[in-house]
């Protein structure tokens, strides 16, 4: 008689690990800013980045521990094992499978060749590796989510904090109750005090029905006002960012993914531009700046600025503010006939001069710049401390591993104290 042995189902080794730590771990992977390929040049770390780059950035977030457990990461991992290499090529590969399945990358797309007759002949030679050139892309969900994990670690840095939006001490007709109920004015905001409004029209007509509601009825609720607040986010990408042994650039990236996360769910009445500035400069959408690399070597502060103005002049809000991200002095300037001066030797008195004007023109328009510089050279603290004199903002020297907590600090303290 034949026999069948059933055994308990344990399921993948893949299905185990946790797929958000995995993300986290590979953050600095997805948001690289071309640091990494001046040690090791561009095939593993292609701004594009391959599948094959994607499966050793894995291999070095499960050797890191705890996604798997240790003795089958050991076993995995034996050396001169064909086995164990297939088992886990395999298991890297289920692990894609499940980053696609659940949204967090786009594979590669599928490829369309012209009819036969329209290609060119075969010829000998080594054929081409599709598999590993084959590129991916992260999606916004991976972007959203690596916002939200930064800001988490960020704020729990601080400890406790309070969210809520920018309260002052007057009061308005908003949408949060804050104080007792008053008669309606032309213009207020119809958040209406429902039993008081009906209270008066029963005393004025009396007990019955239908209800008629006057003018003079209607009551609405008096409330703390809550300030808004126009953010340009300015971010140095010239090529000093990852340059001098330290990447600075993708700690900054974060640092934005973070603050954006920050407005869009705790105050929906802000708004957030990205503006990034190298030999010239240029808007970017929230959207595409997990994929931003390093650019051209200068850094054109003044035409960054001029930029932001324009930004900040269409916004409508009771605040406009600049936060400038930088670590070298400016260095560029856009002339008036298009072309750009460039001097990367010392602090040029020409582009010092018009980059300052700049920036009073910025306190004429009522903006405030916050500059967080992540250097300390001499020279270039005299220039951040004249900056913050002249538009009244603050100067912060920090480095890339406090950036966020400075800059997320003053974003929610500073419009707490705002008085109208």
């Amino acid at each position: 008689m034949k026999y069948i042995r059933y055994s308990r189902y344990t399921g993948e080794p893949a299905d185990a690990v946790d797929m958000e730590e995995l993300i986290k771990r590979l953050g600095d992977f997805f948001l690289q800013s071309g640091f990494e390929s001046q040690y090791y040049g561009v095939s593993e770390f292609d701004p594009e980045k391959t599948m094959e780059a994607l499966r050793q950035a894995i291999m070095r977030a499960l050797s890191e521990g705890d996604l798997l457990p240790e003795d089958l990461l050991d076993q995995l991992t034996k050396e001169g094992s064909a086995k164990s290499e297939q088992e886990l090529k395999e298991l890297i590969d289920r692990l894609i499978e499940r980053m696609m399945e659940e949204g967090y990358i786009n594979g590669p797309p599928p490829q369309v060749t012209p009819p036969p007759d329209k290609t060119q002949r075969g010829q000998v030679g080594a054929g081409r590796d599709t598999q590993n050139q084959a590129r991916f892309e992260i999606t916004d969900k991976t972007i959203d989510f690596l916002g939200f994990r930064t800001l988490k670690d960020l704020l729990g840095s601080l400890g406790k904090s309070s969210f809520g939006r920018h309260d002052t001490r007057e009061l308005a007709t908003g949408v949060e109750s804050g104080g007792i109920s008053r008669k309606y004015e032309f213009g207020d905001t119809m958040n209406l005090d429902i039993s008081s409004t009906l209270f008066n029209a029963v005393r004025r007509e009396g007990a019955k029905v239908p209800i008629v509601l006057d003018y003079p009825d209607l009551m609405v609720h008096q409330c703390e006002y809550q300030s808004s607040c126009a953010t340009v986010l300015m971010l140095d990408c010239s090529h000093s960012m990852i340059l001098y042994g330290e990447d600075r650039f993708t700690p900054a990236k974060r640092v934005a993914l973070a603050l954006s996360h920050l407005i869009r769910t705790q105050y929906p009445g802000d708004s957030l531009h990205l503006v990034l500035f190298h030999d010239s400069a240029e808007e970017v959408p929230l959207g595409e700046l997990a994929r931003v690399q390093v650019g051209p070597y200068y850094t054109n502060t003044r035409e960054g600025l001029r930029l932001a103005q324009r930004i900040l002049s269409q916004q409508k809000k009771d605040m406009r503010q600049i936060v400038m991200i930088t670590d070298g002095k400016p260095s560029a300037l856009t002339l008036e006939d298009g072309r750009i001066y460039k001097n990367a030797f010392g602090l040029d008195p020409l582009v010092v001069t018009q980059t300052l004007e700049e920036v009073a023109k910025c306190r004429k328009s009522g903006i405030i710049i916050n500059t967080f510089m992540l250097a300390s050279d001499y020279s270039l603290v005299h220039f951040v401390q004249k900056v913050a004199e002249i538009c009244r903002g603050k100067a912060y020297f920090t480095t890339p591993y406090t950036l966020g907590q400075y800059l997320l600090m003053d974003y929610m303290s500073k419009k707490t104290r705002h008085i109208h």
